[in-house]
Formats: C-alpha cells, structure tokens, sequence
C-alpha cells in the first residue's frame, strides 16, 4: 500500500482533511465577497487593504496565546471553537443583507465579520498542525501535509469560483446563506474525529510568559525554519496581488465579480495539480533549491500578471503562480512539521502562522498601500521584483536551506 493511500485511509485524518475542505471553501468565498462589496462601496484600493489588516491584528495578535493553549489542552476542541466563531462571521454577513442597512453600515459589518474571522484564525493553524502528527504516523508526514495542501487549494479554486458566480446571479445574500450552510457542516464533520490527543501540562512554577514566547525563541534559533517561514512571509508580503483582484476584474480587465471569482481560483487551479503531483511524487531531494527556484518563479508570474491587458493571459500568470507557490507550502509545511518537538508543536505552529499572516492580511494592507501610491499596475510589477530580491538574499545567506533534503 502506497504511503498516500495509508494516510488517507487513516479515518480521523480523512474527517480533518474533509472539514478544513468546507472550512477553507467557506473562507475563501467570504473573502472573494467581502471584496467586491468593499470596492463597490469605495472604489478605493486603501479600503481592500484594510479587510487584510482588520483581520491580521486579532488572528497575529493572539498568534502565540493560541499556540500556548494548543500545547495545553485539547487541539481538538480548539479547533471546533474555530469553526463555531467562524460560523458566528458568516451570520453577521447574512444579517448585513437584511434590515435595510445602508453602505456605510454594511462596510462597517463585513470589517466586524473580518475581525471575527481572524479571531478564528489565529486559532486554526495551531490546532491542525497539533493533530495532524498525533493521527498519522511520522513516516506519512510529507504526505499528510500535501493532502492539507490539496485540501486547501480546492477550496482556493472552489471558493472564489463559486462565490463570484453566485454573487454575480442572486447578490451577496445567497453567497453568505451558502458559506454559513459550509461551515455549518464543517463542525459536524469534525465532530465526529475521535482522536484523544495526548495533553501536555504545564509544570507548576514554570512562568507563563517564558512559556507563551518559547516557541518564538526556538523559531529565531533554528536557522532551517527561520529562513523558510522568513522566504515565504517577504515573497507573499511584496508578491502577493490578491487584493487587488478586485481593481483588475472590475477597471483593467473589465469582468466583473464572475471573472474575479475566477481569477481568485486560477492560483488555486494551478496548485491543485501540483498538489496532487507531489502526493505522487513527494520531494525528497534537493528541496532547498526547488524552494529557492519556485519563489523565484512565483514573482516572475506576479510580474506578468501586473503587466497584462488580456484576462487568458492573467489567468494563466496566476496559475502559474499557485502552482509554485504550492511547492512552498508543502515544503515549509514539513520542514515546521519535522522540525517541531512534540510538546512545542502549537507554539511553533503558532509562529509558523505568525509568518503567514503577516504575509497574506499584512501584504493585503501593502497591497493597498502601494496601489494608492504607485498606481495598480506599477505595485505589482515592484511587489514581483522585491520577491525576486527576497529570493537573493535568502539564498546567500542561509546555506542550510539551499542544502535541504527532505
């Protein structure tokens, strides 16, 4: 039996995959919505970066707490929590589409709907990469990481899809009916795991601080992860252009919330086949490099994504780039994975979504930012070259990563 079949096979790792599935459909429809009505409202690229920042400072700020209760309690009733607070989100939304609210109060709601999510997900990451190495075994950790990966990436390409047509056919409230039902179904999956995870309890006297902080202190000791985790957060953090998707479909390309739902999924398409290809043919070999050479890639496509006039041609640019930056993700997820002793694993993880938050919400904010004051166009040419100069630097100075073997 092949080591993908067996981890898959393993009954509580097949509802955990199934449930982050819907959770992650769910979230990614949330965002794709929540976008276009924003820019409908303001027509201000500023407004879309705030969405980003509203949700990084409750899910970045309770980052390391949420690794600590991780590593001191049950994981798996943290992340059924996750998915109740989620579900409370997507209610505010539905609850915005009725009562006759005007602009000003709706944009007002889907910030406070922003902060509840990320209130969740500053919780989520830890939880999963604490169960996930107590329901399979160490030898299918690779593995386990690229079908969370996939998992992801469906949801990625499903999502925004699905959010963006049914927007554009019934309006926001049928979108935000939908992600309540997902989620909704989401917690009955996961509800029925039945993994006891192995609870590590604190030692009294041991100071609480000195504890929350000591996963950040393994993260800045240990060269391998911190130059990882440190690649991914500058590259998306200056790459990324999902922000400003909104601006493209609706000024540059000209098409609308069902042609932004679908440039929101094509990175999602393209990481899809990748992720299927490396739970095939998992990297083993020269994983430093191939790390090295897809970022690279990747801000080479964000630049041909901002340069382009033609919606074929960007979709296949942002293709592209999933499917590159998925690589990253399976490789920075096991490198955190194997790298993680078993009584630190919230609190690592906890850094490890530090890392990611701050690139994607932050980088929204960049995003913004920079288009306010560069144009939309020239900030994500100069977002795909910083990325291309992170790629550098990171190469000089961390050998250790360009030698990794997996």
């Amino acid at each position: 039996m092949s080591t993908a079949r067996s981890a898959f096979e393993i009954r509580d790792f097949r509802r955990l995959v199934s449930a982050r599935l819907l959770f992650s459909v769910a979230v990614q429809m949330q965002a794709v919505i929540m976008g276009w009505e924003i820019y409908s409202i303001h027509k201000d690229p500023l407004y879309l970066g705030l969405i980003g920042l509203v949700e990084a400072i409750p899910s970045i700020g309770l980052a390391l707490f949420a690794g600590y209760l991780v590593d001191r309690s049950n994981p798996v009733r943290v992340y059924q929590w996750v998915l109740v607070v989620s579900l409370c989100s997507a209610l505010m939304l539905v609850g915005s589409t009725y009562g006759g609210f005007g602009s000003e109060s709706r944009s007002l709601i889907i910030y406070a709907a922003a902060f509840v999510t990320g209130l969740a997900r500053g919780f989520a990451s830890p939880a999963v990469y604490s169960i996930t190495p107590q329901v399979v075994p160490r030898e299918a950790l690779a593995i386990s990481s690229a079908w969370l990966t996939s998992a992801f990436h469906v949801a990625a390409m499903a999502g925004p899809a699905v959010g963006g047509l049914l927007y554009g056919w019934t309006g926001s409230r049928g979108a935000f009916w939908l992600q309540a039902v997902l989620l909704f179904v989401s917690l009955g999956v996961f509800s029925t795991i039945r993994l006891k995870p192995k609870v590590v309890r604190r030692a009294r006297g041991e100071p609480f601080m000195e504890n929350l902080l000591l996963g950040m202190k393994f993260v800045f000791r240990h060269e391998l992860l911190l130059s990882a985790l440190a690649l991914d957060m500058f590259a998306v953090l200056f790459g990324g252009a999902t922000a400003l998707l909104p601006i493209f479909a609706g000024e540059i390309l000209a098409v609308g919330p069902q042609g932004l739902g679908l440039l929101r999924a094509a990175p999602a398409v393209g990481a899809l086949f990748m992720s299927v290809l490396l739970i095939r043919r998992p990297i083993r070999h020269d994983a430093g490099r191939i790390l090295l050479a897809c970022v690279a890639g990747f801000g080479f496509c964000i630049i041909g994504f901002g340069l382009s006039r033609m919606f074929w041609l960007s979709g296949l640019m942002l293709l592209a780039s999933g499917a590159l930056d998925c690589v990253s993700m399976v490789i920075r997820a096991t490198i955190v994975t194997l790298n993680s002793p078993e009584e630190m694993r919230g609190r690592i993880a906890s850094v490890n979504s530090i890392f990611i938050g701050s690139s994607n919400e932050l980088g929204a904010l960049e995003s913004g930012l920079a288009a306010r004051l560069m144009g939309t166009v020239p900030s994500v040419v100069f977002g795909g070259l910083m990325t291309l100069l992170v790629v550098g630097a990171t190469a000089r100075w961390s050998p250790k990563l360009r030698r990794l073997r997996l």
